[in-house]
């Protein structure tokens, strides 16, 4: 009995001593900043004031506008540049009809950022959406360790922090309720407006498309959704082992991914990339006789790797079945393309109808799928594979066929190319950084004396032909003319010093117009390129 009591004592002592201390340390909360994103308040009364003012009647033409978004299609994975994996004639039609920008850049090589450039045509660092929005944070320092040494492993990194975003702190990220979105926009002008795909600018009060400008959305929110729910017949499907894809999968559709009709819940069944474009077929019918802009943001090819057997049949030749299904996925994005422009011109819109096409940023070579070769890099990194994307434009009657314009644009221009085209003034109380790509092109004008890159310490500019990427973290920086060096493969900035500190000049005096990022970066993704590393901040 003595011996049991002792060893009983003992381990109320070690209980009370070591293990209750210990647990309470590791579940002791670090999500403990309730700090909510509060949208600038000048801005935002310039903002509603501006979308509150009656449509101005110019008299001018009203045309239509349809802007297509890829998600994580690189440049190469479409054969309109010459990429020989996946025949996309329809992408590649629809650019002959039109203008092929041979050199066409997103603001970000990350999916939300990248969308808040193009939604708004300004920098999205101007207003704080410098950085992914967060999925998820870790609410306790048992969780962070988790994350740390089992989850975010590999290329993924977390960053250390002390305290991270409650959920209310998270439900107010998103777009900024300052900025006036190209919906809005057009809606001053008798426009009807619709969006119709992936959303990932918010998804609480204040931040969902419907209350961003547009009259009509179906989709999702999040960042991903299944393009058809698991055990959907005639549907194949493919994991990885990325940390990413595990959180989609076990995710899946629920929450934000939910995928919606305006505010309600639909239980979808048809494979997203053939649904959203019959619900833009079916908005184009029901807006004809009226002007409308259309904004269609796919969720193809971003994982998870799903596709119908129709479209992995198209690709028996190809082995690694990672790689068939990617290349179907961008066969079925390519086809829906084709029905939306076939759908404009069957009710007579072609020369009513100024259509334009991109990628939110470049491949993500993590699925290993795609490389992105000939250009370095991809997704995460600000070197040519994830920010030069494909992009083209069409306009019978406007745009001469065939045409090829070569210096950079951005997809910044997308907003002050809709403002220009349906005659809407643009606001007065804030800066923009496009221009109208139709003028442009029409004139063989250069678009950009420069543009510039920012995520958290990953930054980048190009200024004509020479470009400088640096990795803050990593403490390096790469300087490249990419008039004789597209791929990047040289550092020069030792035999360039004078061009070298002229570009860091640019960059320097370019931050001195932004603000602080609104949230945190959670984590990081590390790449290295031979013996260089680079580091990119979600």
């Amino acid at each position: 009995m003595v011996i049991l009591k002792r060893k009983t004592a003992k381990i109320t002592f070690l209980v009370a001593v070591v293990i209750v201390p210990l647990l309470v340390y590791l579940l002791r909360p670090i999500n403990t900043d309730n700090t909510l994103v509060v949208p600038d308040k000048k801005l935002l009364a310039g903002r509603k004031a501006y979308v509150a003012e009656a449509r101005r009647n110019t008299g001018e033409a009203r045309p239509n506008v349809i802007v297509l978004l890829a998600d994580d299609l690189g440049k190469y994975d479409v054969s309109l540049y010459g990429g020989l994996d996946v025949p996309t004639p329809n992408i590649d039609a629809l650019a002959a009809s039109g203008v092929t920008f041979t050199d066409g850049y997103v603001t970000a090589p990350i999916c939300s950022p990248s969308r808040a450039g193009l939604l708004t045509g300004r920098y999205q660092e101007r207003f704080g959406h410098e950085l992914q929005p967060g999925d998820q944070y870790p609410s306790c320092l048992f969780e962070y360790l988790v994350a740390k040494n089992f989850i975010l492993t590999g290329e993924w990194k977390i960053n250390a922090r002390d305290t991270y975003p409650t959920k209310a702190a998270m439900d107010s990220q998103g777009l900024p309720q300052s900025e006036i979105t190209f919906a809005e926009l057009a809606k001053t002008q008798g426009y009807s407006t619709g969006a119709i795909g992936k959303w990932h600018l918010g998804h609480a009060a204040g931040f969902t498309p419907q209350e961003r400008g547009f009259d009509y959305h179906f989709g999702f929110y999040q960042a991903f959704s299944l393009y058809s729910p698991v055990g959907t017949p005639n549907i194949v499907s493919h994991h990885h082992q990325d940390v990413t894809d595990s959180f989609i999968w076990k995710n899946g559709r629920v929450g934000t991914g939910l995928i919606r009709r305006n505010s309600e819940i639909i239980d979808e069944k048809d494979y997203l990339t053939e649904k959203f474009a019959k619900e833009a077929e079916a908005f184009i019918d029901k807006n004809k006789d009226n002007p409308f802009v259309l904004y269609v943001p796919f969720n193809a090819p971003h994982t998870p790797f799903q596709v119908p057997t129709e479209y992995y049949e198209r690709f028996a030749k190809v082995k690694d079945e990672n790689k068939r299904i990617y290349y179907a996925m961008i066969s079925a994005l390519d086809d829906a393309v084709g029905k939306i422009v076939k759908k404009v011109r069957e009710d007579g819109l072609e020369e009513k109808t100024l259509i334009l096409f991109a990628s939110d940023n470049g491949g993500a070579v993590y699925t290993r799928a795609t490389t992105n070769a000939p250009l370095k890099g991809g997704k995460l990194t600000h070197f040519e594979g994830g920010i030069n994307v494909p992009f083209l434009a069409s306009w019978k009657g406007k745009i001469q066929p065939n045409t090829i314009y070569r210096q950079p644009v951005s997809t910044l221009d997308i907003f002050t190319t809709i403002a220009a085209n349906i005659h809407a003034p643009l606001p007065q109380d804030r800066s923009y950084d496009g221009v109208d790509l139709v003028e442009k092109v029409n004139k063989n004008e250069q678009a950009h004396e420069a543009l510039f890159w920012r995520s958290g310490t990953s930054k980048a500019v190009r200024k004509g032909d020479w470009k400088l990427v640096i990795s803050g973290k990593s403490n390096k920086f790469w300087l490249y003319n990419l008039a004789s060096d597209k791929s990047e493969t040289t550092d020069i900035s030792q035999k360039n010093p004078e061009k070298l500190a002229e570009l860091q000049a640019a960059l320097q005096e370019w931050e001195k117009s932004l603000v602080t990022p609104l949230w945190p970066s959670p984590a990081r993704n590390e790449q290295r390129f031979g013996d260089d590393l680079y580091v990119f901040d979600i």
